[in-house]
């Protein structure tokens, strides 16, 4: 039995049982409000749309360099976004377009970015790898694999030596789990009881090996029990799952109680980037998720459940189809950012008045 049969057997069976999971909570009485439902159903879907319009872009040799698209992975940004708060920090890593926009960069800085314009999210010297807004809480965006975490660990003790009760999301990908950087992370954070909470985006294929092909341990979840780290495995399909996972680990972290590690398990519809054709897994698996895309069972869940009209749906489909060309007009008529800005934001000048000329 080759290894991508395998590999596509073990997504499968954990798609297929999720599938039923969603299939019977769907029967059941809304648990949020409208604007609940609404807000996690924008938000994937203004995701949704700039990706799409970003691969276009790519094709149209508008957007240049490296390029790693969200398009399945929304319900965790959107899910993430409602529990908590927007005092609280964001690191991640390089698939980062869905948690800046989740965070409320506006499309037109992040399209900028990507275009390497003067007027983008981080004046066109960060592209698609490194968006960065210190006024959104929003730390990267990096491109170093797994080198978020450390520090996301970083502004998690900064936030508990300033005495507040903000936390770090320090977010990363199934890959990057493998990182010795995360191990020393997970052993700072738990003896020093830091406000952080770990996210294991697991998407299942890393760069495009799969978890079953690099690790004993394809359960990532288990890779806090050394460190007695609370944990949950989480369906990444599902808004509503997430919410209610990053709101129990938020709520725990609060109470002072230390760090918290969320295994959601997601999937990308696309290639590690926009240069994968991602050969390594099979139509039927790539199906058996699309059949659970979280902006469509949402709309469903919304339609079927009498939260809101097909009008009300409607308008907020034409208002991000509205909102996305703007985004790409206005990239497109922003400048490119003069050659003497490359010598500018590198270091910062301290203000010290202790120290005397």
């Amino acid at each position: 039995m080759s290894l991508q049969l395998i590999n596509s057997q073990s997504f499968n069976m954990v798609a297929t049982k999720s599938k039923k999971n969603a299939a019977k909570k769907n029967t059941s009485k809304p648990a949020y409000s409208k604007e609940m439902y609404l807000q996690w159903y924008e938000l994937m879907l203004r995701i949704r749309r700039f990706e799409e319009r970003a691969l276009m872009m790519y094709g149209q040799q508008k957007i240049r360099g490296f390029c790693h698209v969200y398009i399945g992975q929304e319900a965790v940004a959107a899910g993430i976004e409602s529990a908590i708060r927007r005092e609280d920090a964001i690191v991640t890593a390089y698939r980062q377009h869905g948690t800046a926009i989740g965070r409320g960069l506006s499309t037109d800085a992040c399209m900028a970015e990507l275009f390497g314009k003067v007027t983008g999210a981080v004046k066109g010297k960060g592209g698609s790898m490194h968006f960065f807004s210190k006024e959104h809480r929003y730390f990267g965006g990096n491109g170093i694999v797994g080198a978020q975490i450390p520090i996301g660990t970083g502004i998690a003790f900064a936030e508990k030596y300033k005495g507040t009760d903000n936390l770090c999301v320090t977010m990363f990908g199934d890959g990057a789990s493998r990182q010795g950087a995360l191990h020393e992370s997970f052993n700072m954070a738990m003896l020093w009881k830091l406000p952080v909470l770990y996210i294991v985006e697991n998407n299942g294929y890393a760069m495009g090996t799969s978890v079953q092909r690099t690790s004993n341990v394809t359960d990532l979840s288990k890779l806090g029990l050394s460190y007695d780290m609370p944990t949950e495995t989480v369906d990444g399909m599902n808004p509503e799952s997430v919410h209610e996972a990053v709101s129990r680990a938020a709520e725990h972290i609060r109470a002072g109680k230390g760090p918290f590690f969320l295994e959601i398990r997601t999937y990308r519809y696309k290639g590690h980037s926009v240069s994968d054709p991602a050969k390594y897994r099979s139509k039927d698996e790539v199906n058996e998720y699309m059949d659970r895309d979280p902006v469509k069972t949402t709309e469903s869940r919304i339609l079927e459940n009498g939260i809101a009209t097909e009008e009300e749906i409607q308008a907020i489909k034409d208002k991000i189809k509205e909102e996305i060309n703007e985004a790409v007009r206005f990239a497109e008529e922003s400048p490119l950012p003069d050659p003497e800005m490359l010598w500018e934001d590198n270091y910062s000048e301290p203000d010290y008045p202790f120290i005397k000329d």
